[in-house]
């Protein structure tokens, strides 16, 4: 029996890699997009996941990966994790690199989401989820060049939720209200669970995967305990 194929866009360390080994072990067949795969091997070894080299800011790279992914199952799952980013004073932020990452950010989750859409209203069920971040609802000094893409991502998963719903998709984004742990972050001093756990994060998406669509939640928001609003 073919298992649900879940796509995860944006895949590396951290919140992706806890993802792909949750979904793993939960019988999902894992297909993970990034443009250089050969940083995930250790994780492909890990999780069973077949890996696509994949630029989300190339309309013709987006479609070759779920391509890919139609040959390995029926489509379940879409996650977009990728983000694209340039920091820094408006007056000296790099032109070109504002351009990039709202093309990864924002116009690659526009791709992904369109690709996923196709399939899954053809399938009649599934979902698709956006990391989001506190950029997302909040433009901080010094940050245009990573709140722009983060606002059209929310933006884009709003509309997209409206649109989908009625025809049984679940499109929901998720608003990461802090930092997320690391190895290396495990060393610092402060007080513990201080960041957000990528394992914990990843339990929060599959649940809301599994939500009854009696009671499907849109826009999740998750921070650490020691975190301000």
């Amino acid at each position: 029996m073919t298992s649900n194929v879940a796509i995860i866009a944006g895949a590396g360390s951290g919140l992706s890699a806890s993802l792909a080994r949750l979904l793993a072990k939960e019988g999902f067949s894992v297909v993970l997009a990034a443009r250089n795969i050969e940083k995930l091997g250790a994780l492909q070894a890990e999780t069973g996941a077949q890996a696509v080299a994949t630029d989300v800011s190339d309309a013709a790279s987006v479609e070759h990966l779920f391509d890919v992914a139609d040959r390995a199952g029926p489509l379940s799952l879409v996650v977009f994790n990728a983000s694209g980013r340039a920091r820094g004073p408006i007056a000296e932020l790099d032109s070109e690199a504002v351009r990039q990452a709202l093309l990864v950010g924002a116009y690659g989750g526009f791709l992904v989401g369109q690709q996923a859409a196709r399939r899954l209203v053809a399938l009649g069920s599934g979902s698709i989820l956006f990391t989001g971040a506190t950029a997302s609802v909040k433009g901080f000094a010094g940050s245009a060049g990573f709140a722009m893409p983060k606002f059209g991502l929310r933006g884009l998963a709003q509309s997209m939720a409206r649109e989908l719903a009625p025809k049984n998709i679940h499109v929901a984004h998720f608003i990461i209200d802090g930092a997320i742990a690391s190895a290396a972050s495990g060393q610092e001093p402060g007080p513990q669970d201080r960041r957000l756990s990528p394992d914990a994060i990843a339990e929060a998406y599959l649940s809301i995967h599994r939500q009854h669509r009696s009671a499907w939640t849109w826009e999740m928001e998750l921070r650490p305990w020691v975190e301000t609003f």
